[in-house]
Parts: structure tokens; sequence; C-alpha cells
């Protein structure tokens, strides 16, 4: 049988309705399409109490809680909390990717629960959907990552999830946004990681090394959608910059430099389960690469670009 969005929207927020009843609800909205899909079907269901929250966690893309709180104002009144120093502060010495993911986790729940207080709010909505719970693994499921919203839940928590898209995949989120008439811009967003900018910086996360990353992915997302625009390929399905632990000698002026390595992926997909990499004109790539090194001189001396499918690779890097 077919997915049906608008029959989804009724019965999930049904359901939402059934379980908050009159309590008050606290919701983790990044900007990306789950949690601003997961905001507006329990806005729907509970209203005013309903308390939107997006934390800067100092790993979040160029300019992104400002344009998230603009982009937002539409759908929900939304709380925005700068705690960039916080999440760097816990992510020190932590270079393993599962233990990275944990951490995060953990610290958004910790900032969740003290707002929550304020508000009085005894639930936590998450826009988990059924890849994220799929690839952490349970049971005879092995994990693949544990995503933040999933494995790094700490077992103390004090609030009661609520998961309105827990069974849905990307695209039928997308088919919800629709239904819910949100602005297109909002639910046809290329996906984000949960933990943002931290699994795009291969070991240990420092602010000097989002920098680098942050920009990277700008450029690339600058340079990929205006090639798509101007006809020269299909805009992927998601796509991005990945600071590599690995330094190489580069040169700059006349003199010897020692930069990092940034990889540029960029990947088709329907629903983030499998993917392939899109295949992106040379001169692109050119584009990308030279704007990179020049924005990042003395920083940044090679990009390289990732050609791996998934399976056997992952979409991001952790």
């Amino acid at each position: 049988m077919p997915f049906n969005p608008e029959k989804f929207v009724e019965e999930a927020v049904k359901d939402v309705k059934e379980k908050v009843g009159d309590g008050k609800a606290i919701i983790a909205v990044s900007g990306g399409v789950d949690s601003t899909v997961a905001a507006a079907v329990v806005g729907k269901a509970i209203g005013h109490n309903l308390v939107a929250v997006h934390v800067d966690t100092g790993l979040m893309r160029k300019n992104e809680s400002e344009n998230v709180k603009k982009a937002l104002s539409s759908v929900v009144e939304l709380h925005v909390i700068n705690a960039s120093d916080r999440f760097f502060e816990a992510l020190k010495g932590a270079s393993e990717p599962e233990k990275k993911r944990k951490i995060i986790g953990e610290m958004f729940i910790r900032i969740f629960e003290e707002e929550a207080k304020k508000s009085g709010a005894k639930f936590l909505v998450q826009g988990t959907i059924a890849p994220d719970w799929i690839e952490s693994g349970s049971g005879l499921r092995d994990t693949i990552k544990s995503h933040h919203n999933v494995g790094g839940l700490p077992k103390d928590m004090d609030l009661t999830l609520v998961e309105p898209l827990r069974e849905l995949y990307k695209d039928e989120v997308r088919k919800v946004g629709a239904a819910l008439q949100l602005p297109k811009e909002l639910y046809e967003r290329q996906p984000f990681p949960g933990p943002g900018l931290a699994v795009r910086i291969m070991g240990e996360v420092t602010p000097e090394k989002a920098g680098i990353v942050r920009e990277a992915c700008a450029i690339t997302e600058e340079e990929l959608e205006k090639a798509a625009a101007d006809g020269k390929m299909e805009l992927p399905w998601q796509y991005f910059a990945v600071v590599l632990p690995v330094k190489s000698v580069g040169v700059l002026g006349d003199a010897r430099v020692y930069g990092v390595t940034v990889a540029v992926r960029a990947v088709d997909s329907l629903d983030g389960m499998t993917a392939k990499a899109s295949k992106v004109p040379p001169d692109v790539l050119e584009a990308i690469s030279d704007r990179i090194t020049r924005k990042l001189s003395g920083k940044v001396n090679r990009v390289v670009y990732d050609v791996t499918s998934k399976p056997p690779g992952t979409i991001e890097w952790e």
C-alpha cells in the first residue's frame, strides 16, 4: 500500500494528543527536515504547549542558527541557545566516532532537561526516523553508528520521548512536510547530521577545525548548487566537506606549508539507506578545490573527492 502522508498526519496528531494530553513538550529543532516536520506535527497536536529550542553547538553550518530562526518563524516560536563552549569542552580529547556521538547526545539531553524545568515540560520530542534507530543497532542488529538521538540518550533521562516520525524514511518525511504545507525550502533541505560538523571532523573536535570544515562545507554547497542551477549536473541528495586527520606538504608563494586535507562528498540517494557517489563535472570539482584552498590558505592545501558508495561506506564519514 503506498504511503499516504495526509493519513499519517491525522494519525500522528491523534497519537501525540493521547500521549501528551494537556502536558507540555520540548522539541530540539536543528533546522533539518526531520526536526522541522516533527515540530509541525506536534505543534498541530498541542499548539502552544510545545516549546521549540534550537541549540547552537558551535558545530552548525555557516550562519545556520540565524537562518533556522528566520526560516522557522512561520512554523514555531523558536528559542535559540548558544552552548558552543559547553560542547567543545565536553568533546576535548574525544576522537573515537562513537564516543563523540554519545557525548553530543548526552549534552543535548542535559540542555533540554534544563530548559524543560523552566517551562514545566515533561516530554521531549525528537525527529527520529527509521534509519536512525536501524543504524544505531539493538538486539540482533549490528551498530553501524550510534545516532546521537538514539545511542547517545542517557539512561537517567528525566523526559518522556515522543517520536512521531520514528517509522518513516526520509522520502516519506518530505511528503509529510508537503502535506503539512510547510515552505518547500524547509522540507526539501539536504540532510544534516544531528551531531553537526563534529562527524565531519575526523579525530578530536576543536573550534579551529570546526571553522575550517564550516567554510569548506559552505563553499562545497555553493558551488554544487550553482552547477545544478546552471544545468551542469543534477543537485545531489547530500553534499558537504570533511576535514581529515591527514596533513601533507604544499606550497604557499615560495614557502613550504604543511596543511590539512579536505574531502568533498556528494551522493545521490532516496532514503539514505543506500547511496551512490554523484557524478560531479571535473571543472566543478576544480572550482571547489580552488575556492577552499584560497579561502583557507595556509590551513588546507589539498582537496580530494570521495567516490565511495553506501555500502560499503556510509554517507557521513563518522
